[in-house]
């Protein structure tokens, strides 16, 4: 990698700035004192605009240990503002995002209360941590209106219920779902909860077009770039999908909710 770049003519912090990461992290990566994941030599490939066979060449290297798994607590003490922007970069180089959440409000459509709330919960980040890592998460949701991106959204009806901030702030972000949800790249299916379900909802996950998956637990982020793996999300995405409700029907239900929140007086 370090021979590309020098190839290339790139500067070390021009490459780590399209890349979303450090020069120092890069330099690090160059010179084998750290271990680069997967994602990132895909975002340092990507940012040195090498060829397709080239990168398919290193990806290959890169996958030999195709699942990785990051603790949450090493995130936090990166930095958790820095994980947003290498998902932002991940999020800019997806045509086709599929995402399931039987958890929160995704983050692309996540109000700023909202996201304030989540990232108020234990652990409890420094208050400058938390304004840096929700502005971070605002600006992903730029990729929403470029041109030349479909979003597909599927959300479990009680993760619309789960209340993690006041009823006001609940009610706002489900408005905010609704608002998102018209727009014409973007499709949002609501999984009822009095269907028959096809699997459990064991985690949420987001499919970048057919070469990534990340997937969310308690104490990690795992990401795959296996053939087989994605096959199996990708299944089940569509069986998930299969049994969602949209349109009218779905806007019907988001709206029986957020009126549960804030009842008449």
């Amino acid at each position: 990698m370090r021979a590309l770049r020098d190839a290339s003519g790139l500067t070390g912090d021009s490459v780590a700035r399209r890349a979303s990461m450090s020069a120092g992290k890069l330099s690090k990566i160059e010179n084998g004192r750290v271990r680069p994941t997967v994602q990132e030599v895909d975002l340092v490939l990507s940012a040195l605009g090498v060829s397709q066979e080239v990168k398919d060449e290193f990806l290959a290297t890169a996958r030999t240990e195709a699942t990785e798994a990051t603790a949450w607590r090493l995130l936090r003490r990166m930095g958790p503002w820095k994980h947003q922007k290498t998902i932002r970069a991940v999020e800019a180089d997806t045509t086709t995002l599929r995402l399931f959440q039987g958890q929160l409000i995704p983050g692309l459509l996540q109000t700023p209360e909202y996201i304030a709330a989540v990232f108020s919960l234990p652990p409890v980040l420094p208050e400058e941590t938390r304004a840096r890592t929700v502005a971070a998460r605002l600006e992903r949701q730029a990729v929403l209106y470029k041109p030349g991106r479909r979003f597909r959204f599927l959300i479990c009806e009680h993760v619309l219920r789960w209340r993690i901030s006041e009823p006001a702030v609940m009610a706002l972000q489900l408005d905010r779902l609704l608002s998102v949800g018209r727009l014409p790249n973007v499709s949002l299916g609501v999984v009822p909860s009095d269907r028959r379900m096809p699997d459990f909802a064991m985690t949420c996950f987001s499919l970048h077009d057919d070469r990534l998956v990340i997937v969310e637990t308690f104490h990690s982020e795992v990401t795959t770039r296996d053939p087989k793996d994605i096959g199996l999300y990708l299944d089940t995405f569509e069986r998930f999908a299969s049994v969602a409700v949209y349109g009218e029907a779905m806007r019907a239900l988001v709206e029986s909710i957020r009126d549960g929140f804030l009842p008449r007086q």
